[in-house]
């Protein structure tokens, strides 16, 4: 019997292996991942071909159907299964594969396909994600921002990469990594593992459910409770942000009270629509390596846009992603009103900017949701 393998099938021209039995395998071959687990079970290398398992892995990519195939051996009747892993529009990501003893049910790893769409800036997750830890049904939505993602880690270092293939893929671009997800009232701890490759217009995700496979990382290290505290303590809000984009990529600390940023149709409404040319217009100056501030208005928990300060910082490290460091303050209204900007506003009472029900019930039920990981 070999462990289920998950094969992830994010781009039309390429087919990997992205985990055995919860162990990472990071896109390996699976013609050289097949050879390797028939060879150990040597009743099934004389039933079964490498060429013959892959057929029947194409045949679940292409119809999205489950397959469960007799394999007489010499040790007894085995079956082949596989499964597909569907994503927000039941297009297949990924597909499971199991061999073993026929008569014992053997159920696959829990998995969905999920899609980053670059024009919204969101991840787009099949209400099917609920079943792996980490996400209640009562939270659930159709879609999050990668900050939403990133808050709800515990222990997590590697923003800039997923940041730069997200915004700024390169050819064939592609990741793999593990998220461990905090606790919180009604929500477990979990891990899920994703991976990922950069397709036009966005990338196609596996997310994987890897929760049992090793010890969860749930406690930051003592240095960053230290800064995160210092930083509360004093009222410090600091985030990256987008700039050509003109968004909130991740929270470094505490998010900013008064600035609604989760739970939008799209993460770019966080600044009003009438501001966010001023943020880009910024990019020259910061790449010269020079700090600078903008006020610009940003969207609150009662629906309408307030004046806050932005500190811009160039980003450290080597991201090739537009990223910046930015720390907000609330801004004078009466400041910014002198000053000839239009000041705070209110969207038309029709437009419905996210989902107000949800973010109601979050927050009542979450009150410390705005805490950075």
């Amino acid at each position: 019997m070999i462990p289920w393998v998950t094969v992830e099938t994010l781009v039309p021209s390429a087919m990997s292996v992205a985990t055995i039995g919860g162990d990472q395998r990071d896109f390996a071959s699976v013609r050289r991942v097949l050879q390797r687990v028939l060879k150990r079970t040597p009743a099934l290398y004389d039933s079964l071909t490498t060429h013959s398992v892959i057929e029947a892995l194409h045949a679940t990519r292409c119809d999205g159907k489950a397959l469960d195939l007799e394999v007489p051996t010499t040790t007894g009747p085995h079956v082949l299964q596989t499964r597909p892993v569907l994503g927000p529009t039941d297009e297949v990501h990924a597909v499971q594969l199991w061999i073993g003893p026929a008569g014992v049910p053997v159920e696959p790893p829990r998995a969905v396909g999920a899609v980053w769409d670059l024009d919204t800036q969101v991840i787009r997750q099949p209400s099917a994600v609920t079943a792996l830890r980490g996400i209640s049904v009562e939270e659930y939505v159709p879609t999050m921002s990668i900050a939403e993602l990133f808050q709800r880690t515990a222990v997590f270092d590697r923003h800039g990469e997923v940041l730069d293939l997200l915004y700024n893929p390169g050819r064939d671009d592609k990741l793999q990594f593990d998220l461990d997800l905090a606790p919180v009232a009604g929500r477990p701890a979990g891990r899920w593992r994703l991976t990922v490759r950069a397709r036009e217009q966005g990338a196609w995700m596996l997310i994987e459910d890897v929760s049992s496979a090793s010890p969860l990382r749930l406690w930051p290290t003592l240095e960053q409770v230290g800064l995160r505290e210092a930083h509360r303590r004093a009222g410090t809000h600091l985030a990256v942000i987008q700039l050509e984009h003109t968004s909130i990529s991740h929270w470094l600390t505490d998010s900013a009270p008064w600035i609604r940023w989760e739970y939008l149709y799209r993460p770019v409404d966080v600044f009003h629509p009438q501001d966010r040319e001023r943020i880009a217009a910024v990019q020259g100056l910061l790449a010269t390596g020079v700090a600078t501030e903008v006020t610009v208005r940003t969207l609150s928990y009662s629906g309408s846009y307030v004046p806050t300060t932005i500190r811009l910082y160039p980003y450290p490290g080597f991201s090739r992603s537009q990223l910046v460091l930015g720390e907000v303050l609330l801004a004078d209204s009466v400041g910014y009103l002198s000053a000839g900007s239009a000041g705070p506003a209110q969207p038309e009472s029709s437009t419905r900017l996210g989902y107000d029900e949800h973010l109601s019930r979050h927050r009542v039920d979450h009150p410390d949701y705005g805490r950075a990981s």
